[in-house]
């Protein structure tokens, strides 16, 4: 390489470094929100699925005990139209005795599961005192009744 010294500086071949600019630092945010939109997408799916038993209005009470659904409830609901749902099987208050007997059959399966009524607000006394005979009848030791805390 031949190099010269001119009065500032070398000259030859070489040229002289470049002037980088200032990295300016960002974020591309665009993949975040990705993300948090897939999940909250994901999160509105599966809560629904995360209630067991079919979907009622159940009465508000002032002293609320809350207690934990471990999977382990045998549950039965009471729609407003008097449909009673043993999870997902469906009977109607002609077919009670099918009901118990269905009922007593889970219980004999699996003794010590506890049942959990969740009658909706707008059902008739007769309807839930029915259906209650009914467990009784399958043989459940008691049943829990379902409400919902009154805010």
């Amino acid at each position: 390489m031949n190099l010269v010294r001119t009065h500032g500086g070398w000259k030859g071949r070489r040229k002289p470094p470049k002037t980088v600019d200032p990295v300016m630092p960002e974020v591309n945010v665009t993949p975040l929100i990705d993300v948090v939109l897939v999940l909250l997408i994901i999160f509105m799916v599966v809560t629904p699925m995360l209630a067991r038993g079919v979907a009622v209005d159940l009465p508000r009470t002032r002293f609320h005990e809350k207690k934990a659904d471990t999977g382990e409830q045998i549950i039965v609901s009471i729609r407003a139209d008097g449909k009673v749902f043993l999870d997902k099987q469906v009977f109607d208050a002609t077919s009670l005795d099918r009901f118990s007997a269905a009922l007593g059959e889970i219980i004999r399966r699996s003794p010590g599961r506890e049942v959990f009524l969740k009658g909706d607000y707008r059902i008739k006394y007769k309807t839930a005192r029915e259906v209650l005979e009914a467990i009784h009848r399958s043989g459940a030791a008691g049943a829990g009744l379902g409400t919902d805390e009154e805010k």
